[in-house]
C-alpha cells in the first residue's frame, strides 16, 4: 500500500494542488501504521496523515474510556469522558504541524486545560515533569510542568468541529498548540506527575524533547 501511495504522491507533485487534494480524500479515511516515515514525503494538501506506532490500536467508546492521573501527586483520580465534558472548556483555533513538515491549518479543538487536571491533582514538591501515555500500550511523550501549564495545551474533547475520531486519537488526545504534532499523544490514557522528563518514543529515536515549532516559544521552559 505505501509503494501505491509514494506512486500517487509523485502524481500529485507533477499535477499541483488539485491533484494533491484529491489524493487527500483517499488517504485521510485511512489509519496508516508507517514506520518508515516515507508517506509523510507525499504532497496530501491540508488533511491529516494518520499515524500508529503499533499494528493495532484499542478502541475506546465515551461509555469505557478513562482518563488516570497518578505518579507525583497528592490526590490521584480517573476521569470519564463525561468528567472532562463537564469540566470548563478551552477552545483554540491552531495550526497543526508535524515535524516531518505537513501543516493543518487552522484547526479548531476544545478540551480542558492541562493545568486544571495537574491543580487538582496537585503535584508533589519534587514534580518538574509530566508524562503521557497512550492506550496503544507503546507511546509515550513528556513535558516540563512549566509547559504543561501554558493555556494552550489541553487534553482534548473535541477537534474538527466534533467529537475526535479514532483516528485522530479520540476519544481523548493531547493538544499541545506551540509544539510539533509528535508532542500531542493520541489515544491519551494517563497523565503521570515525574521527578524528570522521560524521553518519549519518538526521542528515543532521535528526535527533540524540547519541540516547540518556534523556539522563541520555549522561554525557561
Amino acid at each position: 500500500m505505501i509503494l501505491g501511495l509514494i506512486a500517487l504522491g509523485g502524481a500529485g507533485v507533477v499535477g499541483g494542488k488539485a491533484v494533491q487534494d484529491g489524493l487527500a480524500k483517499v488517504i485521510a479515511p485511512v489509519e496508516l501504521h508507517d514506520p518508515t516515515g516515507l508517506v509523510s514525503q507525499i504532497p496530501v494538501g491540508d488533511a491529516f496523515r494518520y499515524y500508529t506506532v503499533t499494528g493495532n490500536v484499542p478502541t475506546k467508546t465515551a461509555q469505557t474510556y478513562q482518563l488516570t492521573v497518578d505518579g507525583m501527586v497528592g490526590h490521584t483520580a480517573t476521569y470519564t469522558l463525561a468528567d472532562l465534558q463537564a469540566m470548563p472548556q478551552t477552545t483554540l483555533v491552531h495550526d497543526f504541524q508535524c515535524v516531518t513538515g505537513w501543516v493543518v491549518p487552522q484547526v479548531h479543538w476544545s478540551g480542558v486545560q492541562l493545568s486544571a487536571l495537574l491543580d487538582r491533582a496537585v503535584p508533589a514538591s519534587g514534580a518538574t515533569a509530566v508524562r503521557f501515555r497512550s492506550f496503544d500500550g507503546t507511546y509515550t511523550e513528556s513535558l516540563t510542568l512549566e509547559q504543561a501549564r501554558r493555556a494552550d495545551v489541553i487534553v482534548a474533547t473535541q477537534m474538527l468541529g466534533g467529537p475526535i475520531t479514532h483516528d485522530h486519537g479520540g476519544p481523548v488526545r493531547m493538544y499541545v498548540a506551540p509544539m510539533y504534532g509528535y508532542k500531542s499523544t493520541k489515544w491519551l490514557s494517563g497523565i503521570e506527575l515525574t521527578a524528570d522528563v522521560q524521553s518519549g518514543y519518538w526521542e528515543h529515536r532521535g528526535y527533540p524533547v524540547d519541540a516547540f515549532i518556534d523556539p522563541s516559544q520555549g522561554g525557561g521552559g
